[in-house]
């Protein structure tokens, strides 16, 4: 299964959404299973200096990240596209083969640190929620195979 979380700068929300999915797949043991994908559609030359910032306070180390761009092709062998709030402008939805999540989330650019921090533990969260559904998803899916074996 591949999630990608996509938004115009890649310089913040889908940085963190990254981070907390990569920590997921780790934690629950899902390297195998779940690929996550991430970039923007007009990318920033860095991850902003006040989502690094928070992010380190929570352990992740974002300073070293850069920015990329995400692609038609990319998109095209995706299970879940969730975009942050920005509506990934150049990309059309209705050319994301699998299901289109919008999480309407500020952008945290220019935000003083307690209003980045809000955002932060919004996105940890819903990463979290959103780990629960796919393994949810995965294991359904699983028993229903095996019982038409």
């Amino acid at each position: 299964m591949r999630v990608a979380f996509v938004c115009v700068q890649n310089a913040g929300r889908s940085q963190m959404a990254t981070a907390f999915a990569e920590r997921e797949r780790r934690e629950r043991g899902v390297e195998e299973q779940i690929e996550v994908v991430t970039g923007g559609t007009q990318p920033a030359d860095h991850v902003h200096e006040e989502v690094v910032g928070v992010m380190e306070e929570v352990g992740f180390d974002l300073a070293d990240r850069t920015p990329r761009e995400v692609t038609f092709e990319e998109l095209q062998s995706v299970d879940y596209v969730v975009t942050m709030g920005c509506s990934a402008e150049s990309v059309c939805p209705a050319s994301w083969s699998g299901e289109n999540r919008d999480w309407d989330l500020d952008d945290p650019d220019g935000r003083d640190p307690q209003e980045v921090r809000e955002i932060r533990d919004t996105i940890e969260a819903r990463v979290s929620a959103l780990f629960d559904e796919l393994l949810a998803e995965t294991a359904t899916a699983t028993t229903t195979d095996e019982r038409t074996d």
